[in-house]
């Protein structure tokens, strides 16, 4: 939705720097502008910031539980190879 308020802004200012005198192709610029931008903008695969944001927080996430994990088995790795090597 915020993409698609962006795109009619954008075609609006770029269709107002044209003259008045030129009414009716501002009218008709303004519309193939929208057009062009928005399949520009889907070519590119963007995100909103809402969308990443919840992104770069699922991925904090992971990181914390992936160190936690780590920091657990060097625990286990280190309590079971003093159990399996008798001389020590």
């Amino acid at each position: 939705m915020e993409n698609r308020d962006f795109i009619q802004d954008l075609s609006r200012r770029l269709a107002a720097a044209l003259p008045d005198s030129a009414r009716t192709l501002r009218d008709d610029a303004e519309r193939n502008l929208r057009g062009v931008l928005d399949t520009a903008f889907e070519r590119m695969e963007l995100v909103t910031r809402e969308e990443f944001d919840a992104q770069a927080e699922v991925l904090a996430r992971t990181r914390a539980k992936l160190e936690e994990l780590e920091r657990r088995v060097a625990e286990l790795e280190g309590t079971g190879s003093d159990e399996a090597d008798p001389a020590r």
